[in-house]
Formats: C-alpha cells, sequence, structure tokens
C-alpha cells in the first residue's frame, strides 16, 4: 500500500480555518524568495504547484491565501496518521510527513487484492475520523506500481492494480513515471526516441544500458517491465536531506545561480524542520553543462536548522566553483542529522522563519553609563499564525503592517467563518498561541474556547 494524503499542509489549513475551506490556499515561504511548499486543488486550478516561486502564484492565483507553514500541526497530524498505519503492519515506511508505504502482508491483514482494497478504504475513512482530512490509496504487487495507484487516485480515492495488468498499465505513462527516471534522464531518453514506458520495453535492456550505463539501464529497463523487488522498510531513518533541481535549459547567469542555490536551501531547511532534524554539514551539488558533477561541503560548528545560516553556508560553497560555462542542476543538502540545534540556546530571528517575536535589543547607555531599559519587544505576526485573544478568544493571523495585525477569531470547530477584528501589533491582549487539533478530542491538552463560544 502507498498512502499520500491530499495537498497536505493546504489541506490541514483549510480544516483548520473555516473561512478557507472551498478556497484558494498556497502555503509555503512568503519573502521575496519564497517557494511554494503546498497548493490546495482550488489553487492548483490557476496554475499554482509546488516549489514554484511564491512570486509566480501570487502573479497566477492573487485572492489565494498565502500561509507561513504550521509544521507543529502537520506533525501533530502526521503522528496520529502513522499511527493508524502501524496498527495495520510492522512494516511500515515513512516517506515524508504525509506519505508512506505499508507491507500489507506482514501485518497479516491482506493477502488477496480483495481483502487489500477492503483495508485500504477502511484505512481511508479512520483518517477521515481521526484527522478530519483525506489521502489517496494505492494497491499493488510492488512499491512502484502502489506508488501510481495512489497518483491515479488522487484526490480522495483509491486505485488497486491487479496482479497481471501491470505491464498494460504502464506500457502508455511517460517515462518520468518510473523511479530513478529524473528531467535529466527523461530528456535523454526522449532524444533517443523513447517517451513512454512501453518503447523502453520494446528497446530491451542491450538498447537501455547503451543509452544509461550499465546499472541505470538495468535497473530502468527492469522497472519498466514491473518488476520492482524493492522491500518496505520499517522506520527508515536517513542520513541526509536534500533538494536539488534539473533545469530545461542550462542557467549561465552567475546571479540567478546565486538566487537558485539560496532558494533550494531555503527548500532544504523546510524539509529539516519537517522531519524535527537539524544538521551539521551543508552540501552543494553542481551538474555543469558537460554533465559533470561537483560536490563541495561545509561542516558546521554546531547542527542548525536556521535558514540563515544554511544559505550563508551554501553561499559560500558556490563560490568555490566555476559556473561560467553553464549549469543544468543545483542541489542543496544537509548531513550529519541531529534531533537538537545549537540555536536553541541562542536563537536568531530571521525574516519569516524562526521565533515570533523579535528578541529585545541589548539596554542602551547614555553618557552617564545608566542604563536605559529596552524597548519591549514587538511580535512578528505571520500570516496564517495561532494567536489567542483575552477576550475574542482563538484566532489566526491574517496579515499585519503598519503596526497593525488583523485577526480572524474562528477554530477548526465552528461550522462559519469567524469575524474579523484589528489590534496594533503590541496589543498586550494578544499572544502567540499552539495550533489546535482538526478534530475535537483527537489531541492532546486542554482544548481553549473557540470564537464562537467567545461570541
Amino acid at each position: 500500500m502507498h498512502l499520500d494524503m491530499d495537498a497536505f499542509f493546504a489541506a490541514a489549513e483549510q480544516a483548520a480555518k473555516p473561512s478557507l475551506r472551498g478556497k484558494a490556499v498556497v502555503v509555503g515561504g512568503l519573502g521575496p524568495r519564497g517557494v511554494v511548499s503546498t497548493a490546495s486543488y482550488e489553487a492548483r486550478a490557476f496554475g499554482v504547484h509546488s516549489a514554484m516561486p511564491t512570486a509566480q502564484a501570487r502573479r497566477l492565483a492573487p485572492n489565494a491565501a498565502y500561509l507561513f507553514p504550521r509544521f507543529t500541526l502537520y506533525r501533530s497530524v502526521s503522528e496520529q496518521v502513522m499511527e493508524l498505519l502501524g496498527a495495520l503492519s510492522p512494516l511500515v515506511e515513512p516517506l515524508s510527513l504525509d506519505e508512506a508505504f505499508v507491507d500489507l502482508e506482514a501485518g497479516g491483514v491482506a493477502s488477496d487484492a480483495q481483502t487489500a482494497r477492503a483495508v485500504g478504504e477502511r484505512l481511508r475513512a479512520d483518517i477521515k475520523a481521526r484527522t478530519g482530512l483525506t489521502g489517496s490509496v494505492g494497491l499493488a504487487a510492488s512499491k512502484m506500481l502502489a506508488k501510481i495507484g495512489s497518483e491515479r487516485a488522487k484526490p480522495d480515492g483509491l486505485v488497486l492494480i491487479e496482479p497481471g495488468t501491470e505491464r498494460e498499465l504502464l506500457a502508455p505513462l511517460s517515462v518520468r513515471v518510473l523511479p530513478g527516471v529524473g528531467p535529466a534522464t527523461g530528456d535523454h531518453l526522449r532524444r533517443a526516441g523513447i517517451s513512454t514506458i512501453g518503447e523502453i520495453a520494446e528497446a530491451g535492456e542491450d538498447e537501455l544500458v547503451r543509452l544509461l550505463g550499465k546499472a541505470h539501464g538495468a535497473g530502468v529497463y527492469a522497472m519498466a517491465l514491473a518488476h520492482d523487488e524493492r522491500p518496505v522498510v520499517a522506520e527508515r531513518e536517513g542520513k541526509s536531506i536534500s533538494v536539488e533541481d534539473t533545469y530545461d535549459v542550462d542557467i549561465h547567469d552567475r546571479v540567478r545561480v546565486r538566487a537558485e542555490v539560496a532558494a533550494l536551501a531555503d527548500r532544504c531547511v523546510g524539509r529539516l524542520r519537517a522531519s524535527g532534524r537539524s544538521g551539521r554539514t551543508v552540501v552543494l551539488k553542481v551538474r555543469r553543462y558537460d554533465f559533470s558533477t561537483l560536490t563541495r561541503s561545509e561542516t558546521l560548528r554546531a547542527p542548525t536548522d536556521d535558514p540563515a545560516v544554511v544559505r550563508e553556508a551554501a553561499a559560500r560553497l558556490l563560490e568555490l566553483v566555476d559556473t561560467t560555462g553553464g549549469v543544468r542542476l543545483l542541489g542543496v543538502g544537509v548531513s550529519g542529522l541531529a534531533d537538537f540545534t545549537q540555536e536553541v540556546l541562542f536563537a536568531r530571528t530571521t525574516t519569516g522563519e524562526e521565533p515570533l517575536a523579535r528578541a529585545a535589543p541589548a539596554p542602551l547607555l547614555v553618557t552617564t553609563s545608566v542604563p536605559v531599559p529596552a524597548a519591549p519587544p514587538v511580535p512578528l505576526w505571520r500570516p496564517g499564525q495561532d494567536v489567542e485573544h483575552r477576550e475574542h478568544g482563538a484566532g489566526w493571523v491574517q496579515g499585519s503592517g503598519l503596526g497593525r495585525v488583523t485577526v480572524r477569531f474562528e477554530t477548526p470547530y465552528d461550522d462559519r467563518p469567524g469575524r474579523v477584528r484589528t489590534f496594533a501589533v503590541d496589543d498586550p491582549d494578544l499572544s502567540a498561541a499552539e495550533p489546535l487539533p482538526l478534530v475535537r478530542g483527537a489531541g492532546d491538552g486542554e482544548v481553549r474556547p473557540g470564537a464562537a463560544e467567545a461570541r
């Protein structure tokens, strides 16, 4: 089984905010170099998709709601989903917060197509009841086919690929569907006249080895014949976290290369934080116009999940690489993973990324050497952030600027949009809060009064 939650981050925000249900929602970095993490299906209708620059998304869907990620909420929901999967089988392989493989035979809950379908449908219902969100399920004899099934099932569906039908299903699909066939390999095959999986099977293993090399060619050919022997690996522990992009046209502009590396660093940190980890070694990967691939790394003095630190390290590494001939692939990764960060002790604020309140400046000293008390910290309110007001109850930040912050007071448990009110950014009655569970009783801790109750 392959489970993939539907537009996970955006769907969680819609479930948490009644005013956004059925509306276009985009979650990701909102700064000038921000990148879309997840777009709701309503936003996708305008052409918005993950990994797209947020500035471009705003041009396509100017009326969408743009929110910073709330990983505390997403991790909480993910834990509930993974708990349901763990009840099915001892072999659960999480791929991310919202995606996992499950070996149903190892759990003894399904040994044929009929029982597997029943298990899949029951799981989808349990996820909906537990979290309020939907997930898509693919069922097949291998990991590759199960993942293809879940993609075809989206959104909120289930596809079972019956044994014996795999070759027929795969034949018309693009070669990019196969694991290990990225943009570069796909272009290479296309130039050789191979664009579908069926054409790979017809070409034969010898031709694939000639085109892609012995190991890669043989592996891709086997996948095209629906041969995938990869086992489900329980609780796989990642040794590194990385992101990379391959570009349709080689990049020659050094300024553009620097901007791409900075954006990749931000995306890498997003994944790092989503996993609840930090890392000590920053790695830069550059594939040049001639397909030569260079990697450079820098080990920091302590583990970090600070986007500014990773960006700066990646920028330093880029200065060690000659890109004058053009760049076709860039990647940024973090290894040496740990469960803590040095910055926890000495948190530093970066725009839209770190603490919810800016640190107070150090006291100023006048000529008499008598300290002047520092001004109190001014909160940095971010779109989508959870807040609590002493009078109005729980809500979330719609936006802020010019010394004001606009809050919509509503909770996941309200059946209609809440009221909107505006306050001074330093209003003493307004404070940051932790996310409420999406389903009442699904999380730990005391439930705060909702907007409707406060009214």
